[in-house]
């Protein structure tokens, strides 16, 4: 039985349109689903096993802000595995469920003082640094996806209007992805502003791909848990990125559930 038929059957009769991955610090977001179906990834064929701690990896279904949501809390990364399709075979699973939306988030560093930890921001570009893509070795023209409109526009104004509607801080800018495991230099950060990065993340740019590649409309934001490297003479660590990501990740919650509730 494919991970889709496994979730179509758990999931009974709720039928949900939007997903969303919960990334590094963000699972308490899954605390905010009322009426939780818990779905552990070991029991979906293809779904990651993240290595990662603040990754929790099990698919939680159930209401949120009055509708039927699904999230993954918690995902796999190309430096895990090196394999930059590690998120393929869930996300071809939501797709089979009949998901049409999809929205990412993740926690950045941010290249800016006055987008301090505890900011969000939402992402309206990227710049793919990490030197691979998901759809290496795809066989067939569907390879070349238009990324033009990768960040859908209709997604994010719903965004903007609800950070408006609650009153939410939320910063906009371009997130750069690079490979990781180890963070970034002071001298890649300073590279990374002159390009127009805004912030730079381990994550959410291959979702990105695979996601438009599979037909589905993406939004994405950002937790900033730290100013990158070089900017505060500190060194950075995965522990302050699991300590920091509740704070702006509470603030992203209030603004998923009124998108959410809006009809996002």
């Amino acid at each position: 039985m494919s991970a889709a038929d496994i979730l179509a059957r758990k999931l009974g009769g709720l039928k949900p349109d939007v997903a969303i991955v919960l990334g590094s610090g963000l699972g308490p977001l899954a605390g905010e689903v009322k009426n939780p179906i818990r779905i552990p990834y070991a029991d979906l064929p293809g779904f990651p096993k993240s290595g990662v701690s603040g990754h929790a990896g099990e698919v939680v279904a159930g209401d949120f802000a009055g509708r039927p949501v699904l999230l993954l809390a918690g995902r796999a990364h190309y430096y895990e595995h090196g394999d930059a399709a590690v998120m393929r075979p869930a996300l071809e699973a939501l797709a089979g469920i009949g998901i049409k939306k999809l929205i990412l988030t993740n926690a950045a560093g941010s290249l800016h003082a006055d987008m301090p930890p505890g900011s969000v921001m939402l992402i309206t570009d990227h710049i793919n640094f990490s030197g691979t893509n998901p759809l290496f070795g795809e066989q067939d023209d569907r390879r070349f996806v238009g990324l033009t409109e990768a960040y859908d526009a209709g997604m994010r104004a719903a965004i903007e209007e609800a950070a408006n509607a609650t009153g939410t801080p939320l910063s906009r800018g371009v997130y750069m992805w690079f490979s990781g495991p180890s963070f970034e230099t002071p001298a890649e950060i300073r590279m990374a502003r002159v390009m127009g990065a805004d912030a730079v993340g381990m994550s959410t740019v291959p979702e990105v791909i695979l996601a438009r590649f599979l037909g589905l409309r993406v939004a994405a934001a950002s937790v900033v848990t730290n100013l990158a490297a070089g900017m505060t003479g500190g060194e950075l660590s995965h522990q302050e990125t699991k300590d920091r990501a509740p704070v702006g990740g509470a603030r992203l919650a209030t603004i998923l559930k009124h998108a959410l509730g809006r009809g996002l």
